[in-house]
């Protein structure tokens, strides 16, 4: 693989400027979203009483999420990146601020909440395909592995300080100070895209060197699932990353598995995400070691692959502590496949299709663990638990074996 010095060392992202800058807004803003989700969640619960309104956060997230993510990919090779981030991280900021001055007020409502909740939710998935095509901008080719896996490191680490930070505030000092607390940890990411010395257009499109109008949004999105479709390496990687999921996704309902596998409560299901998260950032240190390895798509066979057998063994696991150690590890295995598509993306997409290219991976994602949630959710409760994550795991290797074999254009990806 070759030895990592310099800039190639795992904090080697960190030694470029302007990817410090995103960093900052990427780490506060996944913060401020963490703080968002728990805060409204528990202004509902408190004030209504009803798991019904709570579990509607979900919905008005699915109706606003889907247009905001396209509409967010297109404006990205559009736009100045630098400014949508600006904007519609400045736009959580401002929300959040509102909803803290509401509720000291007494005035905050659960329209207003749901109102909240729709334009952060809008935000962030307008200011994500900006943040993630602007990375291949600012760090040179030969370290987007490096950068990538950063990325999914932090995001995991955000996602263990952001719940951290709500209960001490939420616990100390009530949830209006959580709102506020929320918006000024949203602030940074709206002041660091503004300070990237790199240009933040979109370069290469077909009409910069002509006199013609730039396609209308619709046009753009439409040419961007066109590409998308058609490239060679990127509907196998999605394809790949959906099917597993959706046959495994195992987060959301993990109070139901701690409860079929370990006949655990709240603290085992809290046990169990500590361990997946702690092991999703092993998994991207990982990553980083492996940047010298130029196989990047046999890297992501060979983690999914592992990933199904990891979950079978978590599915085997008769004691807390080693399913502890299993969704651990199936956190590393699926950091690394996170770092490797995110790498695979920007490598092999032009910059001007980069924010749409990375907006339909987003998509993809994300309505897996949607459907996923569904899916793992309706067999442990017809099959149990167990049955349901070894059939997930044997669905999750047999559909590996099937891209490696008929999808060559993945087994021969070459980088760095």
């Amino acid at each position: 693989m070759g030895e990592l010095t310099g800039a190639a060392r795992p904090w080697g992202a960190f030694l470029y400027r302007d990817y410090r800058m995103l960093w900052v807004a990427m780490f506060t803003g996944t913060m401020a979203v963490w703080l968002r989700i728990l805060a409204t969640a528990q202004w509902l619960l408190d004030e209504t009483g009803s798991a019904v309104l709570v579990g509607l956060i979900g919905v008005v997230q699915l109706v606003v999420q889907i247009p905001a993510l396209l509409w967010g990919g297109t404006l990205a090779d559009r736009i100045d990146r630098k400014r949508l981030m600006a904007l519609a991280n400045a736009t959580t900021f401002l929300t959040l601020l509102a909803l803290g001055i509401l509720n000291a007020q007494g005035a905050l409502t659960p329209a207003m909440v749901y109102v909240g909740i729709a334009l952060t939710a809008a935000s962030h998935m307008l200011s994500s395909p900006a943040r993630s095509a602007l990375v291949a901008i600012v760090v040179p080719e030969r370290h987007l592995l490096l950068a990538a896996s950063t990325d999914t490191a932090s995001q995991n680490a955000a996602a263990i300080a952001g719940p951290l930070l709500f209960a001490a505030v939420a616990v100390g000092a009530g949830l209006t100070s959580a709102f506020l607390v929320a918006a000024a940890v949203a602030l940074p990411s709206a002041v660091m895209p503004l300070l990237i010395r790199a240009g933040g257009v979109a370069r290469g499109h077909a009409h910069d060197d002509t006199d013609e109008p730039q396609p209308s949004t619709l046009t753009q999105t439409w040419e961007g699932l066109r590409y998308v479709s058609r490239h060679p390496i990127l509907p196998g990687l999605f394809l790949l990353d959906t099917g597993i999921t959706i046959a495994s996704f195992y987060r959301e309902i993990l109070p139901v598995l701690a409860l079929g596998l370990f006949a655990g409560g709240a603290s085992a299901t809290g046990f169990l995400g500590a361990a997946n998260s702690t092991g999703a950032i092993a998994g991207s240190f990982l990553a980083l070691l492996l940047v010298g390895y130029r196989a990047k798509g046999m890297l992501v066979l060979y983690a999914s692959l592992a990933y199904g057998f990891v979950l079978f063994g978590f599915a085997s696991a008769t004691t807390l502590w080693v399913g502890a150690l299993m969704i651990a590890a199936l956190g590393a295995a699926d950091a690394v496949t996170v770092a490797v598509r995110q790498t695979t993306v920007m490598l092999t997409t032009p910059d001007h299709m980069r924010g749409r290219a990375f907006a339909l991976m987003i998509l993809a994602a994300q309505t897996a663990n949607n459907v996923g949630t569904i899916w793992v959710g309706t067999w442990a409760g017809a099959i149990g638990a167990s049955n349901t994550l070894v059939l997930g795991s044997l669905i999750s290797v047999v559909a590996t074996c099937l891209i490696w074999r008929f999808w060559r254009p993945i087994r021969e990806f070459r980088s760095g």
